[in-house]
């Protein structure tokens, strides 16, 4: 997959190397980071995953703050699913993700971080292992009108080590919970940070994504 960033430049103009050099309003119209055209900026890239169960908003996260356009392997449901993707509490979803999400966001000049949405449903969770692989952490998200679709990942965050956070995403219509009753009913443990969001405001998915950073740094090695 091409990280350099030049799929947000349209079919026939200049590459990333070449445009804006020595001219940042070019860049900057170019839609390019300066980190793109100047070669002695050396941005951290660091690998995130947004995991958690069906429907509960991880394309919608992703896309949310992607500063490229986000690739997305949506496919629409069909009656075959029925059995297997239950739509009770998300009556109008009528496309589900067979694959995973991909987006970028540059925190700052010095860190850039790459998003990769896992598929929900049991069917794909065979992909999980390559998707988390290299990743720093994860964004484990939640639906409080069916916490226990979060379990799986949460299980499987905890069995291999990566550092994670949980993140409420908080629907219209829906009772909002304090941190701690969150935390409590889901069993999280008391250094995990537990966040509640909307996937639909970039400055919360933000701050979700800057927790899980300053956590991963806090559990890193020495």
């Amino acid at each position: 997959m091409d990280f350099t960033g030049s799929d947000t430049i349209s079919a026939g103009t200049a590459t990333a190397g070449s445009v804006g050099q020595g001219d940042p309003a070019a860049a900057a119209d170019a839609g390019l980071q300066s980190w793109q055209t100047d070669r002695s900026q050396a941005p951290i890239a660091t690998k995130i995953v947004v995991a958690g169960g069906f429907g509960v908003g991880k394309t919608t996260f992703v896309g949310s703050v992607s500063e490229i356009t986000p690739l997305q392997t949506e496919a629409v449901m069909t009656q075959a699913s029925e059995d297997t993707d239950d739509l009770t509490a998300t009556p109008e979803k009528t496309t589900t993700t067979v694959a995973m999400d991909f987006g970028r966001i540059t925190l700052d000049q010095e860190l850039v971080l790459y998003l990769f949405g896992t598929p929900g449903q049991q069917r794909f969770w065979f992909m999980w292992d390559d998707l988390v692989r290299g990743a720093i952490g994860a964004i484990v998200m939640a639906d409080t009108r069916r916490l226990e679709d979060c379990f799986p990942a949460l299980d499987y965050f905890e069995s291999c080590g990566l550092p994670y956070v949980v993140a409420v995403n908080h629907f219209e219509g829906t009772d909002a919970y304090d941190v701690e009753d969150v935390r409590d009913a889901l069993t999280v443990p008391a250094h995990v940070p537990v966040v509640i969001m909307d996937a639909r405001r970039r400055t919360t998915v933000i701050q979700a994504l800057l927790a899980l950073v300053g956590h991963a740094l806090e559990t890193a090695p020495e």
